[in-house]
C-alpha cells in the first residue's frame, strides 16, 4: 500500500486551493501561461504553496495544470514540457521544506484543451503520448502522486489514467467536473463516472472545479454510494463575477467550509478547493473537519527505561552477521527523506520486512545531496519497524574525532551494521562549494571500526565495552575496472571487512567474469540488483550515474518494452537472480524513486524462488 493510500485509509485529508486564483490576484494575467511562472517567478509559486500548507493543507498540487504539449504548444512553449513540469514539482518540494510540514505533493495534470476524436482532431494515441510526457516530467521532479483534474470528457480522462499508470508507479487520482444538474459535459452521471474509473485501478476518484460547494454535495453523495475507492471533492468558490476588470469569487470561507464538512460526513476522504479558493478557504476547511482528521504524522515517540542502560552486544554479533554466509540474505535500500518526514520510508521498510527482507540499507546523503541523517532514519526504522539496518557511513563529512564519536553513538543506539564508504564528493551534489573532510577513506574507516570492536579508539585509548560492529565494504565488479577494484577490495578485506556489497549488475556475465578472474569472494557477498523502470531510466543510469554500467542489450530490451518498462525491468531482475542465486550469499535490492512497492514485489518473488528458498533454509 502506498503512503498516500495508507493516509486515506486513516481518515480525511485536506488538500490545497486554487493556484491560478492566487497568481492572478498577485498580478499574473490570465493570458500568460501560469506554468511559465515556475521559471520566471519561482519565489511567488513557492510562497503560494507555503501559504496553503500553513493554512492546514496536507496535499499541495504542482503549478502544472496546463503543462501538456498541446496547451503549451499553443503558446509557443511546446518544447518546454519537461522543463516546466519538473520545475513545478521541485518548487512544491521546496515549499514543503520551507514550511517544515510533511505534505503530499500531487502532480497536477489537466485536460489537453482540445477535444478528442470523433468530436475533435486529437486522436487517443496523441492524447496518450501528451499525458505520458507530462507525467514522466512530474515524476522526474519528485511528486508523490498524480492528480488528473477538471476533466469534462470521461474518455479523455480514461486515456490520461492509462498514460499516468504506464508512466509511473504512483497513485493516480482522477477527477471530473460536473454542471449544476450533476452531469458532465458529455452527460455522464457521477455513478457512471465511478463505474468507468474504478476498473482502471485509480487510487481515488471524485469531482473538482464544476460549480460551488452546495451542488457538489449531491455529486459526492452519489459517488460515495457506489464507489469502493476513496472519493475526493474540490469545488469552486461559487461563480466568478467581473469587477473593475478582474474576476472575483464571492463564496465566503465559512460557507465553503460548512459544505466541505458535509461532504466529509457523507464519506469524502479528500476535501480541498479549486477556482476562487484561497488559503483562507482552506484554513476554514481544516478547522471545520479538524475533529474528523487523524493525528498529525509522523509521531516519533521513543520511550526510555527509567534507568537507561546501553543495549548489550548481541551474542555472536548482529543478526546480520549470524546470517551472512549461512543463508541467503536479502537487503533493501531505503534512502532518507530530503525533509523532516520519514513516513514514506518507514512504510517502505515495513513493507519489505513483511515480504521477507532481512535488513534495510540506509544511505548517507547519496550523490552528495542533503537528506535526513542516515543515523536518525536507522534508529527510527529499528525502533518502529523492527528490522535490522545497515548504515552507509562515509568519511566525507567528519574528521577523525567525529567519526569515532558518531560510531560510538550509533552503537549505543543499536545500529551495529556499517557499510564503510569514502562518500561522494560535495561537488557532485547540491552544495559544490561545501568542504569535504576526508581525514581517512573507506579502508581507514574499516580499521577504525575494528579497533572499536577491540575496545579501543584509533589512538589506543579504551572506550569501555568493546563494540560489536559488523563491517561491510563496497565493490564494483564491472569488467573494465575490475583489476583496480580487486586491489582495493584486498585492502578492505585486509583491514577487517566482514562482508561485501556490490554496485548493481544487470547480467550474470558480470558475475561470471569476476568469479573467473578472482575465484570465490573473500567474504560473504551481497550482489546489487536494481530493477529498471523504463528505457529513459536505463539510459539515465548508464550515462549519468557514476559506477553504474548497463549493457547495451539490456537497454535495448527496455526500449523495446515501451510502456511495459516496469514489468520488463522486474522480469529481467528475476531472471538475473535466478541465474546467480546459487553463486552468491545474498542480494542488495535498490528501488528507484523510492518505489518500495516495486522492490517489495521482487522480495516476495525471491522468498518463493526454489533456489533462494533452499539457500535461505540452508
Amino acid at each position: 500500500m502506498s503512503p498516500f493510500a495508507e493516509r486515506l485509509r486513516r481518515g480525511v485529508l485536506v488538500a490545497d486551493g486554487a493556484m491560478g486564483t492566487m497568481l492572478y490576484a498577485r498580478g499574473v494575467p490570465f493570458d500568460r501561461p501560469f506554468e511559465l511562472v515556475n521559471i520566471t517567478d519561482r519565489d511567488l509559486v513557492v510562497a503560494v504553496h507555503v501559504e496553503y500548507v500553513r493554512a492546514g493543507a496536507e496535499l499541495i498540487e504542482t503549478n502544472t495544470f496546463g503543462g501538456n504539449r498541446i496547451k503549451l504548444g499553443a503558446r509557443g512553449l511546446g518544447d518546454r514540457v519537461r522543463e516546466l513540469n519538473r520545475a513545478g514539482a521541485k518548487l512544491a518540494k521546496e515549499a514543503r521544506d520551507v514550511a517544515g510540514v510533511p505534505v503530499f505533493i500531487a502532480g497536477s495534470v489537466g485536460p489537453l484543451g482540445k477535444p478528442l476524436k470523433p468530436f475533435g482532431i486529437v486522436t487517443p494515441e496523441e492524447a496518450y503520448e501528451a499525458f505520458r510526457e507530462q507525467v514522466e516530467a512530474l515524476v522526474e521532479g519528485g511528486v508523490d502522486l498524480i492528480l488528473l483534474e477538471t476533466f469534462s470528457d470521461l474518455d479523455e480522462l480514461c486515456v490520461a489514467v492509462r498514460a499516468a499508470q504506464d508512466a509511473a508507479d504512483l497513485p493516480v487520482v482522477a477527477q471530473m467536473t460536473f454542471d449544476e444538474e450533476g452531469r458532465t459535459l458529455r452527460g455522464h452521471t457521477p455513478s457512471e463516472v465511478v463505474r468507468a474509473l474504478e476498473p482502471l485501478g485509480v487510487a481515488a476518484l471524485g469531482a473538482n472545479c464544476s460549480v460551488g460547494p452546495l451542488p457538489m454535495v449531491d455529486v459526492v453523495a452519489e459517488m460515495v454510494r457506489v464507489a469502493t475507492v476513496p472519493v475526493t471533492a474540490m469545488p469552486n468558490a461559487g461563480y466568478p463575477a467581473r469587477v473593475e476588470g478582474r474576476y472575483v469569487y464571492s463564496t465566503p470561507p465559512r460557507y465553503f467550509a460548512e459544505h466541505a464538512r458535509r461532504m466529509v460526513e457523507l464519506g469524502a476522504r479528500v476535501v480541498g478547493g479549486c477556482c476562487g479558493t484561497t488559503p483562507e478557504h482552506i484554513a476554514a476547511v481544516a478547522q471545520a473537519v479538524r475533529d474528523l482528521r487523524p493525528p498529525a504524522e509522523p509521531r516519533v515517540v521513543v520511550t526510555l527505561p527509567k534507568r537507561p542502560q546501553p543495549p548489550p552486544p548481541p551474542a555472536g554479533g548482529t543478526e546480520l552477521s549470524r546470517k551472512l554466509g549461512r543463508q541467503f540474505v536479502i537487503s533493501v535500500e531505503v534512502d532518507p527523506p530530503k525533509g523532516t518526514d520519514p513516513t514514506k520510508d518507514l512504510l517502505g521498510a515495513q513493507l519489505v520486512k513483511e515480504r521477507g527482507a532481512d535488513a534495510v540499507n540506509v544511505g548517507d546523503s547519496p550523490l552528495g545531496r542533503v537528506r535526513m541523517s542516515a543515523a536518525a532514519l536507522c534508529v527510527l526504522v529499528q525502533q518502529q519497524v523492527g528490522i535490522e539496518t545497515i548504515i552507509h557511513f562515509t568519511t566525507r563529512d567528519r574528521n577523525l574525532m567525529a567519526l569515532q564519536a558518531d560510531l560510538i553513538g550509533l552503537h549505543a543506539l543499536g545500529v551495529r551494521n556499517v557499510l564503510a564508504l569514502t562518500g561522494d564528493p560535495p561537488r557532485a551534489g547540491d552544495y559544490p562549494a561545501a568542504t569535504a573532510v576526508y581525514d581517512t577513506d573507506s579502508v581507514g574507516l574499516v580499521r577504525i571500526l575494528k579497533r572499536l570492536n577491540e575496545g579501543v579508539d584509533l589512538a589506543g585509548k579504551p572506550v569501555g565495552q568493546p563494540t560489536s560492529f559488523c563491517v561491510g565494504v563496497a565493490f564494483d565488479m564491472h569488467p573494465e575496472t575490475l583489476d583496480r577494484e580487486l586491489r582495493r577490495l584486498d585492502q578492505k578485506v585486509e583491514a577487517g571487512a566482514d562482508f561485501i556489497m556490490t554496485q548493481p549488475i544487470f547480467e550474470p556475465e558480470t558475475l561470471d567474469h569476476y568469479l573467473r578472474r578472482a575465484g570465490s569472494p573473500p567474504r560473504p557477498m551481497l550482489v546489487g540488483v536494481l530493477p529498471l523502470q523504463s528505457s529513459r531510466h536505463a539510459e539515465f543510469l548508464h550515462h549519468e550515474v557514476p559506477g553504474i554500467h548497463i549493457p547495451e542489450w539490456v537497454r535495448r530490451r527496455m526500449a523495446e518494452a515501451g510502456n511495459r518498462g516496469r514489468e520488463e525491468g522486474l522480469r529481467m531482475a528475476a531472471e538475473l537472480l535466478d541465474a546467480i542465486a546459487d553463486r552468491v550469499h545474498g542480494v542488495y535490492l535498490m528501488p528507484s524513486f523510492g518505489r518500495y512497492e516495486v522492490v517489495a514485489e521482487l522480495v516476495g518473488r525471491l522468498r518463493g524462488h526454489p533456489t533462494i528458498r533452499q539457500a535461505r533454509q540452508g
